[in-house]
């Protein structure tokens, strides 16, 4: 799922696209874009792990009554609080399941009043398109992605480590949830990609900044949806 989002005055134009792949029978994506309340998040039902798809509408959920706030801080502290309740929430259905693991990995923008905080947990990403370059906000909570920070690996080495896809922080997984947190001044024309693993696996930085740049915040979804889809490797 991708979310080009552009701050234009007084609104937010914005996309979404979604699809199952060729891999799953299952599409355990959700996501929410709500420029009304300034709300936009993607979450990504943990792979592998039994009620991939209901841990992610449970996580969406969540956020889908925010109301309207009056600044980007209530809206902060409005999303941190409900995403701990969507965290308890999958913990207990876990234990009605017999102590299986159902999480979800989530990345969600807040916008409002000239300001954006990042909110996320996994290796969901959040980027922003500036001045015609593209930046990673959030960081991938992987074990890789922490060798890598500490300079056990390097990032040829861990392309190839076994345990690439290990995730470190989720919903659902935990008792104490744990968000990592990015914020910082809107400008004009900002644009912002929020999107899962399941396109950053197959599509570089580059050619995500060609689309959100070049193409409308739909088409550009649906641009990157197809690519990933053309070079996601198929069951059959």
């Amino acid at each position: 799922m991708n979310t080009p989002m552009k701050d234009a005055p007084g609104k937010f134009e914005s996309g979404a696209a979604t699809d199952v792949g060729r891999v799953r029978h299952e599409n355990e994506d959700a996501y929410l874009v709500l420029p009304e309340s300034g709300v936009f998040a993607v979450a990504d039902g943990m792979g592998g792990h039994e009620a991939g798809s209901l841990a992610s509408a449970i996580v969406i959920d969540s956020l889908r009554n925010i109301a309207e706030p009056k600044m980007v801080a209530e809206l902060l502290s409005r999303c941190c609080e409900n995403l701990a309740s969507a965290n308890n929430r999958l913990l207990e259905i876990a234990d009605e399941r017999g102590g299986i693991v159902i999480g979800a990995i989530v990345a969600a923008l807040l916008a409002w009043e000239g300001y954006y905080a990042c909110v996320w947990s996994g290796d969901s990403r959040i980027y922003l398109v500036r001045q015609g370059a593209i930046s990673q906000l959030s960081r991938d909570h992987t074990e890789v992605a922490e060798l890598i920070a500490e300079g056990v690996l390097t990032a040829e080495e861990a392309q190839t480590w076994p345990r690439r896809n290990v995730i470190t922080r989720a919903i659902g997984v935990y008792h104490e949830l744990d968000l990592e947190i990015a914020e910082g001044v809107l400008e004009k024309d900002d644009l912002f990609v929020i999107c899962s693993d399941g396109l950053t696996t197959h599509v570089t930085d580059a050619e995500i900044l060609e689309a959100a740049r070049l193409m409308e915040p739909h088409g550009a979804c649906d641009e990157l949806v197809a690519l990933t889809i053309e070079r996601a490797p198929s069951i059959m």
